[in-house]
């Protein structure tokens, strides 16, 4: 039996025991407005206090209403939000590339610099707030389920200092966030890239609780099998790096 508060003071000593050995600070996190960094958020301000956890939010295109459940998380919860709008950023890079080669033929490039600008964003964010002895780290906010069919940016969500949900699924994060009493608005959200304009299970093919009975051995139709088998397999790549040895 999955016991949420038993894991929630697991995660939080382990945090606390990373940035005592690690003479660490703060954390900083991307705050997306969905459960999974609601959840990563509420768990560092658990473990390391408010005060020292910085959130950003980096709108791009996104609904104002991803930004407004933001702000209200990081007033819920009594931690710093910072606002980096990144439409003009990333509308300048993609205009740029278009004059150089003709072509805005690009959706797929196109929805993968909008995670990887986020992610330099948290590390400039980090290191400006790394002043007078002060070390900020950023957090990863990528679930079990996710990690597991390859579901994020390489370069991207992908990239971080360290991850508390990692080992959880959807429906774990979900009962973690229960026992940290995640606003109910933010926590059963559809799970979505704020990205594409499409929910998760939408860009995927196949629902998340499909993929965490996958995950746990349990018995689903040979095409959802298959599916997620293909997800998983030719992701691979973004978890092993070649490299040429001597």
């Amino acid at each position: 039996m999955f016991n949420a508060n038993e894991e929630v003071n697991k995660i939080c000593e382990f945090v606390r025991d990373y940035y005592q050995k690690n003479n660490l600070t703060g954390a900083v996190v991307g705050i997306s407005g969905g459960k999974d960094s609601a959840v990563v958020a509420a768990l560092l301000v658990k473990a390391l206090g408010p005060e020292n956890v910085v959130g950003v939010a980096l709108p791009c295109h996104s609904k104002d209403e991803d930004l407004n459940d933001a702000i209200m998380l990081s007033e819920y919860y009594g931690f710093k939000l910072i606002k980096l709008d990144l439409t003009s950023t990333y509308d300048s890079f993609v205009n740029e590339v278009e004059n150089v080669t003709g072509s805005n033929d690009y959706d797929n490039a196109n929805i993968n610099l909008k995670p990887r600008l986020r992610m330099s964003s948290l590390y400039y964010v980090a290191s400006m707030l790394s002043t007078n002895g002060k070390r900020f780290i950023v957090a990863g906010t990528s679930n079990k389920s996710e990690l597991f069919v390859g579901y994020f940016t390489k370069g991207g969500d992908s990239t971080h200092d360290f991850e508390v949900i990692s080992d959880f699924t959807v429906s774990e994060v979900i009962k973690i966030g229960e026992a940290l009493k995640v606003p109910e608005k933010v926590l059963y959200k559809a799970p979505s890239d704020g990205l594409s304009g499409k929910t998760d299970e939408d860009n995927l093919g196949v629902t998340y609780q499909a993929i965490e009975d996958y995950i746990y051995g349990k018995e689903l139709d040979s095409e959802t099998q298959a599916k997620i088998k293909k997800l998983h397999d030719n992701n691979q790549h973004k978890f092993n790096m070649p490299a040429y040895r001597r």
